[in-house]
């Protein structure tokens, strides 16, 4: 199963568009690692939005497998540092595939399951209920503990908002209360309102620093029939271990003709690298030009949950 989706809400950072009213409800949008966890007869499955099993990876979760239910939920597991989320604390947990490797991670930073959604329980499917009934059979049955809550939800959106943006936290989801949950699907139901705006896309090609064989920039894009078009060269973030971290990754890429469609101007694509379209990084920025490149973007990590073809479809719905 995969998980259901927001669409962008309506609106600019400096006028969100962020619904009021009682049928609405609001939730803090968490800058983390997309879960559903599910647990069938005390074994515990914990997977992507891609699907991709990670169970492993989080051994600081396997408590969830004695709640005593069957049962689906859906959340975001958040890394917290300084009792502030850290995407990029994440990217290296994600990865974890040995379970002695993983305990070592998650002794030194656990990680916090932050659940919103019950999806099912003791084989009873709750897509068909509204968010609030859902919402209230997960207040009886999930008790808060030292790895895993319920993500708390407000009635103010306008107000989470702005007390968002003060916070510096990523933003808000506003949820009609009607609303099923339907698997897989980006759906008007459910509204995002980020403070500053992120992108998965695809590397296409990287460059080295001038004067140096390190990594530099990454050349990005999203994918299209024929290759990937492109979207913008992105130097910020690089700095320190992400950039490390992202030039190992990049090793293990195969090279290859330039992947994108449209021209990629000579200023950008002097010196690089193309690359096999494989990896997936999450790009903050302030929009887009009218030529759909980024304004200002800057690094923020790898998303090993999600595929090139999770971007496609994403630009498919028009979230890119």
């Amino acid at each position: 199963m995969r998980p259901m989706l927001a669409t962008s809400g309506p609106g600019s950072a400096g006028s969100a568009g962020v619904p009021d009213g009682d049928g609405w409800a609001h939730e803090i949008k968490w800058d983390g690692i997309r879960l559903l966890a599910t647990v069938r007869e005390g074994q515990l499955r914990l997977t992507t939005r891609s699907e991709r099993d990670v169970t492993v990876a989080f051994p600081e979760l396997s408590g969830l497998a004695d709640l005593g239910h069957d049962l689906i939920l859906d959340g975001e597991a958040v890394a917290f540092v300084d009792g502030t989320p850290s995407f990029s604390q994440l990217v290296e947990r994600v990865h974890t595939t040995s379970a002695t490797r993983a305990r070592l991670l998650a002794d030194r930073r656990p990680t916090t399951y932050l659940v919103f959604d019950l999806v099912s329980l003791d084989a009873l499917d709750l897509t068909s209920l509204p968010w609030s009934t859902r919402r209230s059979a997960l207040e009886e049955i999930l008790p808060d503990r030292a790895r895993w809550q319920i993500s708390p939800q407000y009635a103010d959106g306008p107000d989470l908002w702005r007390a968002t943006a003060e916070q510096g936290l990523e933003g808000i989801v506003s949820k009609r209360v009607t609303s099923t949950y339907q698997p897989g699907v980006r759906s008007p139901d459910w509204l995002k309102f980020p403070h500053r705006e992120t992108s998965s896309l695809v590397v296409g090609g990287w460059r080295p620093e001038t004067g140096r064989s390190r990594l530099g920039a990454v050349l990005v894009g999203v994918p299209v029939p024929g290759g990937l078009s492109f979207r913008g060269r992105v130097g910020s973030g690089l700095a320190g271990r992400a950039g490390a971290r992202l030039a190992e990754l990049i090793e293990k890429v195969p090279v290859g003709p330039c992947p994108f469609v449209d021209d990629v101007p000579g200023p950008d694509r002097a010196g690089a690298t193309w690359l096999t379209p494989q990896l997936v990084v999450e790009i903050a920025s302030l929009g887009t030009t009218a030529g759909s490149r980024l304004r200002q973007p800057a690094y923020k990590g790898w998303r090993s949950d999600l595929t090139p073809t999770d971007v496609g479809a994403e630009e498919r719905d028009g979230e890119l």
